[in-house]
């Protein structure tokens, strides 16, 4: 992407506006004005034909009912024009779609990137209340919607607008007293329809938050397919993910009848009104009551059927207007979050020693009445290996999500090398920081991208040193093709020791200076632990580490365990230190024993 494309794109995610749909959309072109304007100059040219057909028509009829001699040569003379109208759409027709396509796509694009941009820099806690599946219909559907959206106003909306200004210019000049007409009909069906389009947008957004939901069952569908299976729970996921089928089927039942029925009444009205034009123009020729010739009731007739016909494409085209501009505030909940992790004008992090202190932390999530954390004060030298343990919930995994910066104190401060957390960028701190968690997570790529993952020319190596080191060599060779060896989504070729043991080595090709370690063994068997426990001893030398674990076995070399109770320190000190005690840790450590 050019540094112009990057500017517009940062522009674009620091001043969207939702609030007004089309301003919005306008908005969302910046940079594309110029092949949207000649996007419009082509399909005004192409659409030419539609506008002059019933003028060339009417003058036809004109000159067959006069006669005289030049009779033929008027009839070719016309047909010549409407000849060269109709082939000349050829050409005009690609250019405009060629314009506008350019245009719709790159802002598509542009749109999808932003909203990427905007997901990777949203604050951990948004991912609580949003799930993965509502955010993957943003960037498709959504997204897509807009596309279309654009397509629909050119080809629908423009085409309305530019069928009615002909004709009204048209007959204005040809039979000016018929505007009275246009002026009294047109806004009374207009104003019939109007009053439809409330519950057309209410039952687009009830369908798009239905469509949201669904996707988001399914996702969660196919997560929980492993354990559905062990338990015997097929009928009753089957049952859960029907409801939520059912319910789309409700909503876009209600909208399909909504919209049947505003399209209907629509034709209805306005093909009244064109029998009414006939009628009315028929009795003017035949009265004398407007001055207009047998020609003029055609070109009349014809321009009032288009006339109202534009209006009512205008007015079909809201359910899809209203879908459109549904998807633009659907996006706009992400676009214009608030919930941001503030990086901005931060202090950048060139360098870590890994000394941290806890000043008097206090924490709370904002949808709890309790604190997790509470006076939690602690000082860590770096190098240091800290354990956190203590019963679910007592506020381990909270620290460990304060220490890596995914949430901020309420109150007290962390310091980091003595300098307050708060005023540091953290992509930048984050550099020097890695994280082995229970459940590895994987791309689908080879073994070598997965463990290099983020980071540029790292030798092949460099890579089997970090693959050693994690006791996963062994394996990777043995792997049909090395460290080319695709490990499926999630890494579902591996078990789970193999993707335990790659994460290990992804930590170590970045020699952090502050390692996470968040209950990394719990889910292994006897022999993966060994391997594993010895990997990680080597992964934590000379580290600043924080340890959650359940087995209280895996972490009696640490030089200090921390005991936690209720976001509480109850007990702090090393294995033989805390036994002697006989406090709540030996209480733990003997309920493991036995």
């Amino acid at each position: 992407m050019s540094k112009k494309q990057l500017e517009s794109q940062n522009a674009l995610e620091r001043r969207y506006q939702g609030e007004n749909p089309f301003r919005t959309l306008l908005y969302l072109y910046s940079g594309q004005k110029s092949r949207l304007t000649v996007a419009a100059i082509f399909f005004a040219i192409k659409q030419s034909p539609v506008w002059v057909m019933p003028l060339i028509t009417a003058n036809i009829i004109d000159i067959v009912s006069r006669g005289g001699p030049n009779t033929l040569g008027s009839l070719w003379f016309n047909a010549m024009i409407l000849a060269i109208l109709l082939v000349q759409n050829i050409p005009t027709h690609y250019l405009y779609v060629r314009s506008l396509s350019l245009a719709a796509r790159t802002m598509e694009t542009r749109l999808r990137s932003a909203i990427v941009h905007q997901l990777q820099h949203l604050s951990i806690g948004y991912y609580k209340n949003h799930s993965p599946g509502r955010l993957q219909s943003k960037v498709m559907r959504d997204v897509e919607a807009i596309e279309q959206l654009t397509r629909l106003l050119y080809d629908g909306g423009l085409g309305a607008i530019l069928s009615m200004t002909f004709a009204i210019i048209t007959t204005a000049i040809r039979a000016p007293i018929f505007l009275i007409v246009f002026v009294v009909s047109v806004p009374i069906a207009a104003t019939i329809l109007r009053s439809l389009r409330g519950a057309l947008a209410e039952r687009n957004s009830a369908f798009r938050i239905e469509l949201e939901r669904m996707s988001a069952r399914v996702l969660e569908m196919t997560n929980l397919i492993p354990i559905t299976r062990a338990h015997g729970l097929e009928e009753n996921e089957i049952e859960r993910v029907d409801q939520t089928f059912l319910n789309v089927r409700q909503a876009g039942l209600e909208l399909d009848y909504t919209t049947a029925f505003f399209n209907a009444t629509s034709w209805v009205t306005f093909n009244m009104f064109n029998m009414g034009c006939l009628v009315f123009t028929s009795w003017a020729h035949f009265s004398g009551f407007i001055p207009i010739t047998i020609g003029d009731i055609v070109l009349l007739t014809g321009y009032f059927n288009s006339l109202t016909s534009s209006v009512m494409n205008l007015a079909n085209m809201v359910p899809q207007i209203s879908k459109g501009f549904e998807s633009i505030r659907s996006i706009g909940e992400v676009l214009e979050s608030p919930d941001l992790e503030q990086n901005e004008g931060k202090q950048e992090v060139t360098s870590v020693k890994g000394e941290l202190s806890f000043e008097n932390v206090l924490f709370r999530y904002s949808d709890s009445d309790e604190d997790a954390i509470r006076n939690f004060s602690l000082h860590v030298e770096a190098g240091e290996t800290i354990a956190l343990v203590g019963a679910s919930g007592s506020g381990k995994t909270t620290i460990l999500n304060l220490v890596i910066g995914f949430i901020r104190p309420t109150s007290g401060r962390i310091l980091i090398d003595g300098v307050d957390m708060g005023s540091l960028d953290l992509r930048t701190y984050r550099r020097f920081l890695s994280v082995v968690p229970q459940e590895t997570i994987l791309f689908d790529g080879t073994v070598r991208e997965n463990i290099t993952y983020g980071l540029k020319s790292v030798s092949d190596k460099t890579v089997e040193t970090a693959l050693g080191d994690a006791n996963a060599m062994e394996f990777v060779q043995d792997l049909a093709d090395g460290l080319n060896t695709g490990v499926g989504e999630k890494g579902a070729r591996l078990s789970g020791g193999q993707k335990q043991r790659l994460s290990i080595a992804r930590a170590l090709i970045r020699n952090p200076r502050v390692l996470i370690l968040d209950e990394a063994t719990s889910a292994l068997d006897t022999e993966s632990e060994a391997l594993i426990q010895e990997a990680l001893e080597r992964l934590m030398h000379n580290r600043t580490t924080f340890v959650v674990a359940h087995r209280l076995s895996t972490i009696r070399n640490a030089k200090r365990i921390v005991v936690m109770k209720r976001g509480r320190i109850v007990e702090i000190g090393s294995h033989e230190e805390l036994l002697k005690k006989d406090g709540a840790y030996a209480r733990l450590y003997a309920r493991q024993a036995h």
